[in-house]
């Protein structure tokens, strides 16, 4: 498979509102359209200096769907049938765009030229960024949000920096082992730190969570044992914690499952009168399955208290996003009645704000929302995928640039809020974490082998007894033929 994506989505595609206006258009309270110019979303979103928005206007500018040009030319356009305002579109100069809104014929020929960009808007090197909440650009500076923000301590702050940092290293020592041997599969968060614990910290304890198999960070904010993860992946245990000890769902491997039982329970919840809420992480790829679509509706018609976080880190294994959807992801809560928005997946301040601001939301029962985390998976999808056979290194050397733990650090550094004895401390306490991961993981005790055998009948069954009996002598034999070869 090549890096160019045959589907390559227009900028319209990729725009609109986000924030808690998209929230009140959904609710229906007052709301704008609220879509920026190009370079004006640009800035807002922290794309490193004006030439990066030069840089991405020539691509946009042979497309002739896009989203943004002139104000004067957005205002003709929208108001023109749908002839017209395709013919409108075909005849743009170079360097105008046609609006977000387009009639279905300009969106169709649209569509047709973008097939020679590689990706979309915001998806490729020098591309501008998708609108977004965010609180904190890739270079490391505070911004504010209208609808979203968050006041926290120093300490707060330096906190959230420890969990990614220690959250980061718990899974490179687990990607290391799986190569030795020790575990037979991971899927590697990589990338994904701000997202996990921006949302994992601003839950509650009566709060419930329903993972994916990738939410390390977020068990980490759930104060599970990180051991217990590996257990699982080397297949000595089913999950290995206790799900109501800690309000975490065991790891789901099922695309797409959890975010069905995360409604059910959180219908539950509604139904018991209580005011927690409950959380469901997916992945862009899990967004096309039927379990999240049926999980939407039901969520909606019985007003569930729950959260729908769509980690959105470009890739379903190999299928970019664009394959999984015709708009963004955080657009589809419109057509099922809730309200949705996008946020910076790699600035984990926004993603604490957005979080905060649903689950609350949830709470006070105004129903679900979905939170769709624009970020990037910098690994493979687990240790059997090899990314290198359908995405360009310059694509993954873009995203470095907006890796989470880094931004984070340059802010806590140029605000004064954390010395170098912080991130000295930090880093020691991340090496001992790595010496334990590895030490708890080559001493972890294998399973009793015949109990698979045990619980499958309360009263017992004959056949299960037979088929105890058979496997049994069959492990027998290794042992007979072991000594054997010893003597």
């Amino acid at each position: 498979m090549t890096v160019e994506s045959t589907a390559a989505r227009s900028d319209a595609r990729r725009s609109g509102t986000g924030g808690m206006r998209a929230t009140q258009a959904a609710t229906g309270r007052a709301a704008g359209n609220g879509t920026a110019e190009a370079p004006e979303a640009a800035t807002a979103a922290g794309t490193p200096g004006k030439a990066a928005a030069k840089t991405s206007r020539k691509p946009a500018a042979e497309s002739t769907g896009g989203t943004g040009g002139t104000k004067g030319a957005g205002k003709t356009t929208r108001k023109a049938p749908a002839k017209s305002a395709a013919k409108a579109a075909a005849k743009a100069p170079a360097k105008g765009r046609a609006p977000a809104k387009a009639p279905a014929k300009a969106s169709a020929k649209a569509r047709g030229s973008a097939k020679a960009r590689t990706r979309a808007p915001g998806d490729g090197p020098g591309q501008p960024e998708p609108e977004l909440v965010q609180l904190l650009t890739p270079e490391g500076e505070r911004v504010t949000h209208p609808d979203y923000d968050v006041d926290l301590s120093a300490e707060e702050i330096q906190g959230l920096y420890r969990d990614m940092v220690l959250t980061r290293r718990f899974d490179a020592e687990a990607t290391a082992l799986q190569r030795q041997g020790e575990l037979g599969l991971w899927a590697s968060l990589l990338g994904q730190e701000a997202a996990q614990i921006g949302s994992g910290r601003a839950l509650r304890p009566d709060d419930y969570v329903f993972p994916t198999y990738r939410e390390h960070g977020v068990a980490w904010c759930r104060d599970v044992d990180p051991t217990m993860l590996l257990g699982m992946f080397r297949g000595v245990n089913n999950g290995g914690w206790d799900p109501n000890t800690n309000n975490f769902h065991l790891y789901t491997i099922v695309i797409g499952s959890q975010v069905l039982h995360a409604t059910g329970y959180a219908m539950g919840v509604a139904k018991d009168g209580a005011d927690s809420a409950v959380i469901a992480y997916f992945g862009d790829g899990a967004s096309s399955q039927g379990d999240v679509a049926e999980a939407f509706t039901f969520s909606a018609v019985y007003n569930a208290p729950v959260v729908f976080f769509c980690q959105n880190n470009q890739w379903a294994i190999s299928e970019p996003t664009e394959r999984q959807s015709r708009v963004p992801i955080y657009q589809r809560a419109q057509g099922f009645g809730f309200p949705g928005v996008r946020v910076d997946g790699n600035d984990v301040l926004a993603c604490l704000a957005v979080t905060k601001a649903a689950v609350e939301r949830a709470r006070a029962g105004e129903g679900p929302m979905l939170i769709e985390a624009f970020t990037y998976r910098m690994g493979a999808h687990t240790t059997s995928d090899d990314p290198t056979r359908y995405r360009s290194d310059e694509e993954r050397t873009e995203w470095e640039a907006k890796d989470p733990i880094q931004r984070l650090r340059v802010y806590l550094e140029s605000a004064g809020l954390a010395d170098d004895a912080f991130f000295a401390g930090v880093e020691e306490e991340s090496e001992a974490m790595g010496r334990h991961v590895r030490e708890a993981i080559r001493t972890m005790p294998d399973p009793d082998t015949m109990a698979i055998f045990e619980n499958a009948y309360a009263d017992g069954h004959a056949l299960v007894d037979e088929e105890r009996a058979q496997f049994a002598s069959y492990l027998a034999s290794f042992a007979d033929s072991d000594s054997q070869e010893g003597r």
